[in-house]
């Protein structure tokens, strides 16, 4: 059987109401200027949106039934044996041209129960921020379930949910149950579990271009929500160039950050696991076997099948890069 490489895919480009253009113009999507493109979705297994890849021998064959075909040589033994062929994750890059829903992702076990779907914890890395940009993201205050209800019917929801300013590499981990809202003006890199349950809560008593208001969940959304209020939802980082640095880890997901000013030799030999880097700033060569090359630039995601276990990341200019594993 041939060697597997990294493996890109082509981007699923998602219209949204409150999509804009940063996603053609800052990560060099390819879409017609006139749509709204809210979502790039960059990997993905979900049903009617599986990912197909972009280059190589592999070119046009769907993640799934690669995944079908290598097994664990793609994904690792370990997620092959939890997942199957369903890829454990999604990974998306978000321009908010306008300000999303306020709305809540349901646990494993609510999801399993509703959608026969898996829950949605996410991660948030701000790739850019328009001056005074900011997100929602847990409450402010204590606050019970009744008075939830009664701050949605009466429109002061905002009043009781935390707000906070962003900029370019700001973190934040969301995880099922917690109230967020992505800000207008706010480019962002999503890491998530591979699941499209959403429950609406508030949408600004926005109207499509039918004129009609989006429906809204708040009765779902009710026993999904984790009403604990913390002190501080934004994750702290401390990046150093050219090492690793953790900025989240969760049972669904681990993220590193890589700033990167000169190679990098990464090998994962006990991992078990494929990797996946997002390209947030710069440009960067991918070397893997026997003096073989990949380039990854901004805007652009990668797959490292499991079966590689070393690369080296050679940076062409200063860059940034989300590493992503189970």
């Amino acid at each position: 059987m041939a060697t597997l490489y990294p493996l890109k895919f082509k981007s699923i480009l998602k219209e949204k109401i409150w999509g804009g253009q940063k996603l053609t113009t800052y990560l060099g999507k390819e879409a017609n200027v006139s749509q709204a493109i809210g979502e790039s979705w960059e990997i993905s297994s979900v049903e009617d949106d599986v990912s197909v890849v972009s280059n190589g021998f592999l070119q046009e064959n769907t993640l799934e039934e690669i995944i079908e075909i290598y097994m664990g040589d793609i994904v690792g033994d370990k997620v092959f044996e939890a997942f199957g062929t369903q890829f454990p994750l999604l990974l998306k890059f978000i321009d908010a041209n306008d300000d999303l829903s306020i709305q809540v992702h349901p646990n494993d076990e609510l999801a399993e129960e509703r959608h026969n779907s898996f829950g949605k914890t996410e991660l948030w890395y701000v790739v850019q921020a328009d001056d005074n940009t900011s997100l929602i993201s847990g409450f402010s205050t204590n606050v019970t379930p009744e008075e939830y209800v009664k701050k949605v019917e009466d429109g002061t929801l905002e009043s009781i949910l935390a707000t906070h300013s962003i900029n370019a590499g700001d973190v934040f981990f969301v995880p099922a149950g917690r109230v967020h809202s992505i800000g207008k003006g706010a480019l962002i890199a999503e890491i998530q579990q591979t699941s499209d349950v959403t429950y609406r809560i508030y949408d600004f008593n926005r109207k499509d271009s039918n004129g009609d208001t989006r429906e809204l969940h708040t009765e779902l959304a009710k026993d999904s929500i984790d009403y604990t209020c913390l002190k501080n939802y934004r994750t702290s980082y401390d990046s150093k160039p050219n090492e690793l640095c953790q900025i989240a880890s969760c049972e669904y997901f681990t993220t590193n950050l890589l700033e990167l000013t000169k190679p990098l030799e990464r090998d994962f030999y006990d991992l078990d696991s494929f990797l996946v880097y997002m390209c947030v700033e710069g440009a960067i060569e991918i070397g893997y076997g026997d003096g073989v090359w990949e380039t990854l630039v901004k805007g652009e995601t990668v797959l490292i099948p499991a079966e590689l276990r070393s690369v080296i990341l050679r940076p062409t200019v200063n860059s940034k890069l989300l590493e992503v594993y189970v």
